[in-house]
């Protein structure tokens, strides 16, 4: 009878540790934020994944704002911001990693003719100075302005860059970058601004002062319309093996080509 009860421990405990051993060689990695992240966020992903079986991998497209919510209110594991934590975010107990600079692309429809505006010429567009494309050298006609909601990165990296935080005249205030390329490309007035990433070849990207947006010129800084990608974590909530064994391969050398396979620039 003993041995028996005996076998019968033995056997439970051994189902006990390849539970173990199995929950640890899954997991999982939930991350929650910046709309423009999601080429970079979704390669290193799915990378990471194929290097680690059983685990699983969840991005929400919700933006840099809600992002951050998510992390200081523990819903995810790794916040996804693209825009650099405001300080009172720091002091609230959050904490950044630059995971890369992407550059934040001016865009309008092909068909118009602008191929090239100053910074101060997008300030003024954009806080209603400028109204039509003809004061541009532009057909004759109003400007249609696109941008993103309150609470994007993208919409705070593109004001605080350009000088036009709360003045700018928006016609339409989109919650995703796809939105408003896909907004642009379906209306030859309009103007928006979107990740370089995400840039398609249904709009044009404009130069800046002369300088082509591209990995180049982001890299080398000459592109002025440019933020970082940000990871964001609680400072005192240490993170899951899972989690910070994705954390630690997104920002290690192996993701650099990853990154830069996304359209953005490792910080690394």
């Amino acid at each position: 009878m003993k041995k028996i009860v005996t076998l019968i421990c033995t056997f439970l405990l051994a189902l006990f540790m390849l539970g173990g051993c199995s929950g640890q060689q899954g997991g999982k990695v939930s991350t929650d934020g910046s709309t423009s992240m999601e080429e970079v966020i979704g390669v290193l992903g799915e990378a990471f994944m194929a290097k680690n079986k059983g685990v699983t991998f969840t991005y929400n497209p919700t933006g840099s704002g809600s992002g951050i919510a998510a992390v200081k209110e523990g819903r995810c594991d790794i916040g996804l911001s693209s825009r650099s934590l405001k300080k009172d975010e720091k002091a609230a107990g959050l904490k950044e990693t630059v995971l890369a600079y992407d550059g934040i692309a001016i865009i309008v429809h092909p068909d118009n003719p602008i191929n090239d505006l100053t910074l101060e010429q997008i300030a003024d567009v954009y806080t209603g100075k400028i109204g039509n494309w003809k004061e541009l050298k532009g057909k004759d006609g109003p400007i249609v302005l696109i941008g993103r909601e309150a609470g994007s990165g993208t919409r705070d990296g593109f004001e605080s860059i350009t000088g036009t935080g709360n003045a700018c005249k928006y016609r339409q205030e989109l919650t995703s970058t796809g939105d408003v390329v896909a907004t642009v490309a379906a209306n030859p007035a309009a103007i928006g601004y979107a990740s370089l990433a995400a840039v398609k070849k249904s709009v044009k990207a404009l130069s800046v002062g002369g300088i082509v947006p591209s990995e180049a010129s982001v890299k080398d800084g000459s592109y002025v319309v440019q933020r970082p990608f940000v990871l964001v974590t609680a400072d005192e909530k240490k993170l899951s093996p899972t989690a910070q064994k994705f954390y630690d391969f997104a920002t290690s050398a192996d993701a650099v080509k990853l990154i830069a396979g996304a359209g953005a620039v490792a910080a690394k």
